[in-house]
């Protein structure tokens, strides 16, 4: 394996698909080596495993594990004839497969030892998940009742001192969608957690003790 000059990353991240910046990455890193100790630490929606690369080093800098659940299906703005249609990811069947370019960004990160990929709705996977969580990141489904199932689903499951992590936050609804907003602004109020930082799209929020 080689390593990208100059990147600090284990692989070129600017050839994996996906939605993420790189502030945004770096920040994901950071805190996922802060919460480590505090327990495993969960992706919801992983696509091609572009954020699930900052995940995965800062688990493994801290110790710990990460869980990436997503169906590999795609979401409601990934399917044919849908604005982020990507037709390099068709699975010959009129839908969508991600979960092969995801397990080769792992294999090709290094980070197979490190990330457990859980093919799966988030909703069914909450079903049979129990433990407590040191960190959890939100970026599923932007559909109001895609983000508020993923909230109210892991959100109480972060640990006091871990972090709550939401993906494609637009304070400005014309720059972007707004249920990822909506739920931010819901953890905020719920006494569950304080604002950390906004780092691009990517809000960050402790849960505090209660």
């Amino acid at each position: 394996m080689v390593e990208k000059k100059n990147s600090g990353l284990p692989l070129d991240i600017d050839a994996v698909k996906g939605f993420l910046a790189p502030a945004e990455g770096e920040a994901l890193r950071d805190y996922a080596a802060a919460c480590a100790p505090l327990g495993p630490i969960l992706e919801i929606g992983s696509y091609c495993g572009k954020s699930t690369v900052y995940l995965g080093l800062g688990a493994r800098e801290g110790g710990g594990r990460v869980l990436a659940v997503d169906h590999h299906r795609g979401s409601e703005e990934n399917q044919p004839g849908q604005m982020f249609h990507d037709p390099d990811l068709a699975d010959g069947h009129g839908g969508i497969d991600t979960l092969p370019h995801f397990r080769r960004t792992m294999r090709d990160a290094g980070l197979e030892d490190v990330v457990i990929p859980v093919a799966s709705k988030a909703r069914d996977f909450a079903d049979v998940w129990r433990q407590p969580l040191g960190m959890v990141f939100i970026d599923g489904g932007h559909t109001l009742d895609a983000a508020l199932t993923d909230y109210r689903l892991f959100a109480p499951k972060v640990v006091p001192g871990g972090v709550l992590a939401i993906h494609d936050v637009h304070p400005d609804p014309d720059t972007g969608g707004r249920p990822p907003y909506e739920i931010y602004e819901l953890a905020l109020a719920s006494g569950l957690f304080r604002g950390l930082a906004l780092v691009e799209t990517l809000a960050l929020l402790r849960r505090i003790n209660t």
